[in-house]
């Protein structure tokens, strides 16, 4: 199995457009020892031919073009993307899919929330209808009974709701849902090898620690340093759990998590802007290397 990274930031990217906090500033004039990242998405194989790619980030378009295997050019209309999976229904996890649109229909899994949210709040899916019939959409089971993508052979897919925020134009946005955030286990069939992948967690359960524990690979929930990091650069009062995301530091934070778990590789995804491990010098980044724990970037590749 293969993973690619094809985008690790969080929401808006790395810099910004429109910020000019310590590291966005400072990855643009090279102050900072620091790479620009795209927004969150990943894409797995089992044979490096046919891809399930998980979330539709605005930046999809940059990052199809940096991955040339999922363009294989095997006809004169082609792609090696053979399913969507959503984790959730975020806007930079979803409005790529709008640049898809020439390829009609898609194969899309999500779950109910995630297709009642992209049907009514941000009715992405009625729009693709357009389009040679929009998508196919698959319902992704909640219960932990794995399910398969087609075209995808030798790999199933286990989901579990996780804590997190429905989007701000949800019907639901304060009123929690099972099934508005997921996170999916990934296991190789031949080789029992797996990896549990989640951008967002905002806290962690029994049955998530088990998954994570039980995994080869964990590419988690990166997003934020501290739970007032937003408050401390000065951009806004939201705290890291309003937003839906556990931080790594502070009592029960995603290091503390993540320390007694011996047998995964540790990788954190879905990184703010402001977040201070980006930059590859700072405290905060050694005390995360230093824990064993890598942080993702743009083109990462994960064999298992």
């Amino acid at each position: 199995m293969l993973v690619k990274v094809l985008g690790s930031a969080a929401g808006g990217g790395f810099p910004q457009w429109n910020c000019n906090c310590e590291n966005c500033f400072g990855v643009r004039t090279g102050k900072i020892k620091a790479i620009p990242r795209t927004q969150s998405s990943i894409a797995v194989s089992s044979d490096e031919t046919n891809w399930v790619l998980f979330n539709t980030s605005p930046d999809l378009l940059a990052q199809l073009a940096a991955f040339p295997s999922l363009q294989p050019a095997r006809a004169i209309r082609d792609t090696a993307i053979k399913g969507i999976i959503f984790m959730d229904s975020q806007i930079d996890h979803t409005t790529g899919l709008l640049m898809l649109r020439e390829g009609c229909p898609h194969q899309v899994y999500c779950s109910d929330m995630v297709f009642e949210d992209l049907t009514t709040g941000f009715p992405l899916f009625n729009m693709l209808k357009h389009w040679d019939g929009g998508v196919d959409r698959h319902r992704i089971p909640l219960s932990g009974e794995s399910f398969a993508v087609e075209a995808i052979d030798g790999l199933s897919f286990t989901a579990i709701p996780v804590t997190g925020k429905a989007p701000p134009y949800s019907p639901h946005r304060n009123d929690a849902h099972i099934g508005d955030n997921i996170g999916i286990k990934i296991v190789e069939m031949s080789t029992g090898k797996s990896v549990f992948y989640a951008p967002g967690l905002g806290e962690i359960t029994d049955e998530t620690r088990q998954l994570m524990s039980e995994s080869d690979c964990l590419l988690v929930d990166g997003t934020f340093w501290s739970e007032n990091e937003m408050q401390k650069v000065g951009l806004g009062n939201k705290l890291a759990s309003d937003m839906g995301h556990l931080p790594q530091s502070g009592t029960g934070g995603m290091l503390e998590v993540l320390r007694p778990m011996k047998k995964p590789r540790k990788i954190l995804i879905h990184i703010n802007n402001t977040n201070p491990i980006l930059n590859e010098e700072s405290e905060q980044r050694l005390k995360v290397v230093a824990e064993g724990i890598e942080v993702a970037y743009d083109g990462m590749e994960v064999e298992l």
